[in-house]
């Protein structure tokens, strides 16, 4: 798009060079890349984001700007490229925009592999259950003290540290983390908060993604595929349908009808043979025992 063009779309008499190239990049990226995502930066600190973009900086491009650039950049793109309308509407707050080739389910777990715990602050809502663990503190007495005990936490000096008593819970999962509460957890150094980038939205190929969309039990899938496979397995067993996993399996079945069918007629061979006279002395003893019921008495 030429910088007239911009000029236009906005209103003005006169342009940046820097605003134009970045206008135009939005539009090339949007373009050039089949997954566009959108992350929210609620509680993701810069240096966090710094470090993605240096680790997959040949797989993601990530770029933090205003939205109304963004809307304005890619409302002249509508029709080249699918479901940007919708992105569109869902640029609110601080976000960054990434454009990658990755699927948005690969980059979600992505992100959630490369999370960190962080201290909390005064007004964290606790993600669950906080608890202080017994033993020892490290932390020497002082006004301290009043912070374990304004939390109820039990304590005792020993050793010239301060130490837990018990195992005691300080805020339930939905709970409001108080300041000094927050501020006992970070002597402790106890980082309940959890952190990171996650896809809140993707389009790919002009299909949505919303972030319930997006979330997913890996281990979930890997049950599933392994029952799956087991249930097919044994379907191909019972058809007699030979592949490279169910051959093994048939053969053994080969064996053991074969095997069953030998016992049965008294063919006798190298593997039938201990069978077939276990059978014959099991018929003898209950053919014994039938004679003994009736008075009859064996002759040896």
């Amino acid at each position: 798009m030429s910088q007239t063009a911009v000029i236009n779309k906005l209103g003005r008499t006169s342009y940046p060079e820097r605003k134009v190239a970045l206008y135009e990049n939005l539009q090339n990226l949007a373009k050039s890349y089949s997954v566009i995502a959108l992350c929210r930066m609620t509680k993701v600190r810069s240096a966090q984001l710094m470090a993605i973009r240096k680790k997959f900086k040949n797989e993601i491009k990530i770029l933090t700007i205003k939205n109304k650039v963004a809307q304005r950049a890619f409302e002249q793109i509508f029709n080249d490229v699918k479901g940007l309308e919708f992105l569109n509407k869902e640029l609110e707050g601080q976000c960054a925009l990434m454009f990658t080739n990755l699927s948005p389910f690969k980059l979600n777990l992505t992100f959630d592999k490369n999370k960190i715990f962080m201290a909390a602050k005064g007004g964290d809502i606790a993600p669950n259950e906080l608890v202080i663990p017994a033993g020892n503190t490290g932390i020497n007495p002082g006004p301290v003290l009043s912070e374990f005990k304004e939390s109820n936490v039990p304590t005792k000096i020993d050793q010239g540290t301060i130490w837990v008593s018990k195992d005691t819970i300080v805020a339930k999962p939905g709970d409001v983390i108080s300041q000094k509460l927050a501020a006992l957890l970070s002597k402790l150094d106890v980082k309940p908060i959890e952190a990171g980038v996650s896809v809140n939205y993707a389009i790919a190929e002009g299909l949505e993604f919303k972030e319930k969309d997006l979330k997913i039990v890996v281990q979930d899938y890997v049950d599933e595929l392994i029952k799956s496979f087991q249930e097919a397995l044994s379907l191909s067993v019972e058809a007699v349908y030979f592949t490279k996993e169910s051959t093994p399996l048939l053969l053994v079945k080969a064996k053991q009808h074969g095997l069953s069918l030998a016992v049965e007629a008294g063919y006798l061979s190298t593997e039938s043979v201990q069978l077939v006279l276990a059978k014959a002395n099991a018929v003898a003893g209950s053919l014994s025992q039938q004679l003994s019921s009736k008075g009859y008495s064996p002759q040896n």
